[in-house]
Parts: C-alpha cells; structure tokens; sequence
C-alpha cells in the first residue's frame, strides 16, 4: 500500500516518504506501529488538486520507500537503521518524509540533516531525561533534538512535569501555548526539522492516538502553522497516530503531510 499520490520513481523523486512503524515505548494506548499503513490508508479519497497552490499532489515527485521494519526494540539500533536511509536519501539532495510510529523514530531524520531549529506541534513537552527507566521513551524527543539543534520551538504543548517545565524557560526552548499558535509568526532562520506529534490537536479530533490531551489545537491552527513553517523545513515528520479509531486520526495526519509538501513546493516555484 503506497500513500495516495506517491507514485514517484526513487530515480525522479524530490520528496521520499518513509514508514517508521516502531511502537515500544508507548505508555498509554499502544498502536502506533500501525500508523503508517493508517496514514496511507486514508490518504486514498483525498483529491489530487490543492486549488491554494494549484498543484497537484502527483506531480509533486512524491516516492514512497515503504516501511523500514524495525528488526529489534533496542532504539538506539533502529535510529541507525532507519538513519542509512534517510542520511542516504538527503545525500541524493531528497527531502525526506517521515510517517511514525512514536515520536522517537524522528531522531534519525534529525540526525540526518543537522538542522539548526527544531519545530514540533506537540501537546507535551517531551523534555524528559528518562521516563519509566527508559532514556528513548516518547516522552524524551525533543531532549533528545536538542542533542543536535540549537532551539525547539514546541508550538501547542499544555503538558509536562514540573522539571520539564523549569527546562522550558532556558533560552534553547520555546513554548507557543495553544491559545498563541494562531498568531505566532515565525522568525525561523538557518535550517529547521519540522515534526507533527498528531497529539498536538484537541483530544475530541484525534482519537487515534496513544496519550490524547485536551484543550488543544483546531485543524485549522495546524493548517495555519503547516503553511507558515513548510517553506523552512528540509525535513517534516507525521507521529503519534495508531489504529484505535475510525480514521479520523490518520485523516487529519495524511491531509497535513500533503498540505507540507504542496506548500514546500510552492515556495520553490
């Protein structure tokens, strides 16, 4: 099963899409290793013409590698596994599209490009140093960014623990709670990795994910912060979506993927 539109050659492509199906440190409502075939799944009644751009998603040079299967639980081993790709991928000048999976698997995008700016939606800070005696859990992500950018900006976050909060006002950390992020306006400058955790959205829209947190962030504020950050990024990434309700989750995932890559390459033209 591609993603809807995908249907790139690796030879011609300007975008490849990986699936990180890696599912181990899920500490509530487990699924996420299904999130890449979800994604795709729903992506398949989705028009090819976004009238914004006037583009078509087809003819965006969009190739689908497929999953990289994590071969064990060990992270670390799947972040360079999953990293050969991407770093491989990057060196053939590709901007490289990544579909978890929990939030872990971006690491090795990270990695890979080097950005300076991290950019996520996210409704948690993910500013832990270890969470249940594991120092790659989900809840470690940006701390783990960190370990290779200069700055995250976490747009939506509305949860945390207290140490996680004290991090947040040093000067590499900036938080745009969820009643700001309509009126942000970046000043985004050298080179930013943009991450989607699907958790950043209102809990009542996306049921389909593993640690849902309410009142957050509209589909259109994400739409709004997609088209504002795409033009920046030299990588983009779609987390936190598992199989545990209708779609709706994965909907909203697919259509904010493709809304990156129409709006990335309009600022190309």
């Amino acid at each position: 099963m591609l993603f809807s539109g995908a249907n790139a050659s690796r030879n011609e492509a300007s975008y490849i899409l990986f699936g990180a199906p890696f599912d181990f440190s899920t500490t509530f409502i487990p699924g996420t290793r299904f999130g890449p075939n979800q994604l795709r799944k729903f992506s398949a009644h989705f028009e090819d013409y976004d009238p914004r751009t006037k583009t078509h998603f087809s003819e965006l040079l969009v190739h689908d590698f497929g999953d990289v299967i994590p071969e064990s639980s060990h992270l670390p081993t799947y972040l360079d596994y999953l990293g050969g790709f991407i770093t491989e991928a990057v060196n053939d000048n590709l901007t490289p599209l990544l579909i978890g999976g929990e939030h872990t698997v971006n690491l090795a995008a990270i990695r890979a490009l080097q950005p300076d700016t991290y950019v996520c939606l996210d409704a948690h800070l993910d500013l832990r140093d270890s969470y249940q005696d594991n120092p790659w859990s989900h809840a470690t992500s940006t701390l783990n960014a960190l370990e290779v950018v200069d700055h995250a900006i976490i747009l939506g976050a509305r949860s945390g623990c207290e140490e996680e909060w004290d991090h947040a006002i040093e000067s590499d950390v900036t938080i745009i709670p969820p009643e700001e992020v309509s009126s942000w306006e970046p000043n985004l400058t050298g080179s930013v990795y943009f991450s989607i955790d699907i958790d950043a959205a209102d809990s009542s829209i996306v049921p389909g994910t593993g640690t849902p947190e309410p009142f957050g962030l509209t589909t259109q504020e994400m739409l709004h912060v997609v088209r504002l950050v795409s033009p920046h990024a030299s990588g983009f990434d779609i987390v936190e979506v598992n199989d545990r309700d209708s779609g709706q989750t994965a909907i909203l995932g697919a259509k904010l993927l493709r809304e990156f890559v129409h709006s990335h390459q309009h600022s190309l033209l």
